[in-house]
């Protein structure tokens, strides 16, 4: 069943990475929303839409649509998931799903309330080499997780725009909320946090954690980081066992291998030897390593009553909550 789905929101980032992969996850672009008309009009000319609104409200309320999305910011995304839930359409909004923990949390009881899912885009969990990591884990031969490194840079880009950091912890940091209790299976039960600031919005964070189930680590986050280098790095370590995901693309599985250089007879073993996956970027163009077509593929199944597999709102109230104690520990 195809979901004519109304868009709001048509910026550069929902345009060039989020609408494109809509009608390959059995989607259709009905209606479009934004307030700069010409945004509007020109995403309704490349992706098909019938109807363009400029107000997020009119549109959610009288177009012909199944589901809305929307990539917007906080505000918008809080009160228009609000009036889609009232409506009974089913939303996907990309990250951040509010702009506060317990905004979040409303959306939350009202999803659950009225059993309209709300999904998130919490796309690092598709991206290629994250979901082969956990699918490692999830295999039966890793063993127990007993700790997780995590680093996930940028640069001050997000501090320019408001001069504060709010940007850098809604749009940012938010993902490794999720995604590192993600890949532990278990909640934070204890944070600390220092930080190093050279300079206005200029931020280095290292942020250890304990969880509920044993699992400790740490994240490092911050904005003193070119965007034009990869900056992102997850290792979870077990017995014997390390995955290592580098630039949400590259994947390495290091095991308990013998020593070679003794061993006339050496070769290697896949039962015991390191690993290693890289993409072909050489091949056709009809890879999605970020991970976006993955998750709209869920997100249609969860909104068709298929399946669950989708983040759901009540992961993204989680992921806020975590960030709201983060900040806190930042600024306290």
């Amino acid at each position: 069943m195809t979901i004519k789905i109304g868009w709001i929101g048509c910026g550069r980032h929902a345009t060039w990475m989020l609408m494109p992969q809509l009608a390959r996850s059995g989607f259709e672009i009905a209606a479009v929303c934004d307030r700069d008309q010409a945004a509007a009009q020109n995403a309704a000319r490349q992706f098909g839409a019938k109807a363009v609104y400029s107000d997020f409200e009119d549109m959610i309320a009288n177009a012909d649509i199944d589901a809305v999305g929307m990539a917007v910011g906080p505000e918008v995304h809080f009160r228009a998931t609000h009036a889609a839930i009232k409506r009974g359409l089913p939303v996907f909004m990309e990250k951040p799903p509010a702009a506060t923990a317990a905004q979040a949390e409303d959306l939350m009881r009202a999803s659950e309330a009225a059993k309209v899912p709300v999904t998130v885009g919490f796309m690092k969990r598709y991206s290629t080499g994250n979901k082969i990591a956990k699918n490692i884990l999830d295999g039966g031969d890793f063993g127990a997780v007993l700790g997780i490194h995590g680093s996930y840079m940028t640069a001050p880009t997000y501090f320019s725009g408001e001069v504060d950091y709010t940007g850098f912890y809604l749009h940012h940091c938010v993902h490794y909320m999720d995604l590192i209790p993600w890949f532990a299976g278990s909640e934070f039960a204890d944070i600390k946090l220092r930080k190093n600031v050279p300079d206005a919005g200029k931020m280095l964070i290292h942020m250890n954690f304990e969880c509920e189930n044993g699992v400790i680590g740490n994240i490092v986050m911050g904005t003193v980081q070119s965007r034009g280098t990869p900056m992102e790095f997850v290792q979870v370590m077990g017995d014997h066992n390390r995955v290592e995901v580098e630039n949400v693309i590259n994947v390495a599985w290091h095991r308990n291998p013998p020593f070679k250089a003794d061993d006339p007879k050496a070769v290697l073993d896949p039962a015991c030897d390191s690993m290693v996956w890289t993409p072909n970027f050489t091949a056709a163009a009809n890879e999605d390593h970020k991970g976006y077509h993955a998750l709209l593929l869920d997100v249609a199944a969860t909104m068709r009553g298929e399946s669950d597999n989708a983040p759901l709102i009540r992961d993204g109230w989680l992921a806020m909550r975590r960030l709201e104690r983060m900040i806190t520990l930042i600024e306290g």
